[in-house]
């Protein structure tokens, strides 16, 4: 699924009313029957709504919603601010007809005039601003808002929360509406997907208003979503003739003294992921732990409490190092005479991006098409300090083509950033997963579909998917709050079963 930006949907807009010859009044009134829609599926014939418009045309939507509840039988009202700048064509109409049909169902708004009497049981439906805004809000309006999210009452945005923009992430202090559902047309807006922005949204419901699919498909953007489609496209089902050697053979580097089971999990996800084989290398301090906890994988030892060097990679199909392995002389050492043999991609994370981050000119030396997988901090400490995760992802995205990496940047929702610069959300997952060793149970995941011969980035694209869906799974089952990272180990069997499904 493509993510536009707020210039390309209105481009879409438009080449979809000139191709289905169509006048934008109509577009209009496709997207309030959608919302219109939803309510109706979603609140019982007694729920009454409230809804504030503005006088643009997302404001003309929220006129057009008003008319089609009212028409099926709810209770509702419009209120209309009036900004002082003129009201669009569409808008206006669709005020009129509100009127035409029943007079008392809409109010104007006037300037430092607020609305702090609705009670509670009403719902709120926000049409102030689309996402033709470009810059923050001031004044009364911005005022206005504020004290509207004081407010208890159910809320609901149309196509995107006033205050928040398409393409931007706000400020911390900016006045935006507080969504608890927000009703978006055809696509994610990018700011959607970034933590800070995301916290307005609420639940997202997109609505296809039928926009133009030769504009979709002929429109090309450096954003897109890993929905169904793409994750299907990748996955590779087992083949029923195979043997263990057709699933490749995976190296996991991990551990240290008291970090053994950063090893552990990365190993047990590593043959749950699907590999023919794998191989721990550990300090001897974690032999018995490793063969005990997982003896369907072979182990080898280098240095008594940590790895002194990386050795057996030869005989390897995928790499995968970092998790647990300490930052001292001795692993920086092992990990640099590595890299200037090693010439296939591989899985690099943890501590080995935290001694990359302290010895920069490590960077030059990555085979091409390797994957890191830097959570916020440690990308920070590779490539320097960033204002917000948009500008990270962005910053992310030059890296990535210098470098020839793929970068899967860790978050809410985690995107996967290919050597050409291309940007995937990743929309599995949750907060259950901020857990010890969810990092490490990744690291192992893209390894073994690594050595299963995935390219990188479908390595990559497949293995985030997988782990949040595992995740989501374990976490309907045991509750977000007992999740564990062995839990996202042990319900990957399903999530694997959800894809062959």
């Amino acid at each position: 699924m493509k993510i536009f930006t707020a210039q390309q949907i209105r481009a879409c807009d438009a080449y979809t009313i000139k191709a289905s010859n169509i006048r934008s009044s109509e577009l209009m009134e496709r997207a309030a029957g959608k919302c219109a829609g939803w309510i109706k599926d979603n609140f019982s014939k007694d729920a009454l709504f409230v809804v504030l418009c503005g006088t643009g045309n997302n404001g003309g939507d929220g006129l057009a919603i008003t008319r089609l509840l009212n028409q099926r039988g709810y209770g509702v009202k419009a209120f209309v601010l009036n900004f002082g700048r003129e009201m669009s064509e569409d808008c206006a109409a669709n005020l009129q007809r509100l009127k035409a049909m029943e007079k008392d169902i809409v109010s104007i708004v006037q300037p430092d005039t607020f609305i702090t009497d609705i009670p509670p049981h009403i719902v709120i439906v926000d049409a102030i601003l689309g996402t033709g805004l470009s810059r923050p809000i001031e004044g009364w309006v911005a005022a206005f808002i504020q004290a509207i999210n004081q407010l208890p009452n159910t809320k609901i945005a149309i196509d995107i929360p006033s205050g928040l923009t398409a393409d931007l992430i706000p400020d911390a202090d900016a006045a935006i509406f507080r969504a608890d559902h927000t009703l978006s047309f055809q696509f994610y807006k990018r700011s959607f997907l970034h933590t800070e922005a995301g916290r307005y949204i609420g639940k997202v419901h997109l609505l296809d208003i039928g926009l133009d699919k030769t504009f979709i498909n002929g429109t090309p953007t450096q954003y897109t979503i890993a929905d169904a489609e793409t994750i299907h496209g990748i996955y590779k089902p087992r083949d029923p003739f195979a043997h263990k050697g057709s699933y490749g053979h995976a190296l996991i580097v991990a551990g240290s003294y008291g970090k053994i089971g950063a090893a552990v999990l990365s190993a047990l996800a590593a043959i749950r992921s699907g590999a023919g084989m794998v191989t721990a290398l550990i300090p001897r301090c974690g032999y018995t732990a490793m063969q005990s906890a997982v003896p369907e994988v072979m182990c080898l030892t280098s240095g008594e409490e940590d790895i002194e060097a990386i050795e057996n990679w030869d005989k390897m199909d995928a790499l995968g190092v970092g998790p647990g392995i300490g930052t001292e002389s001795r692993q920086t050492v092992a990990l640099t005479e590595f890299l200037d043999q090693y010439k296939k991609p591989l899985v690099v994370d943890a501590d080995a991006l935290n001694i990359i981050a302290k010895h920069p000119d490590l960077l030059a030396k990555l085979p091409k098409g390797s994957i890191i997988t830097p959570h916020p901090k440690e990308f920070n400490r590779l490539f320097g300090d960033n204002t917000n995760s948009m500008i990270r992802l962005d910053h992310a995205r030059i890296q990535a083509m210098r470098y020839n990496i793929n970068i899967v940047m860790k978050g809410h929702h985690t995107v996967v950033v290919s050597t050409e610069g291309e940007c995937m959300y990743n929309m599995t997952g949750n907060a259950g997963m901020a857990t010890a060793g969810a990092g490490d149970v990744l690291t192992g995941i893209l390894t073994g579909l690594l050595a299963q011969g995935y390219e990188p980035h479908d390595a990559a694209v497949l293995g985030v998917y997988l782990h949040g869906l595992a995740g989501d799974i374990a976490a309907k089952e045991r509750s977000q709050e007992s999740l564990i990272a062995r839990d996202i180990i042990e319900y990957l069997g399903k999530a694997f079963q959800t894809l062959a499904g």
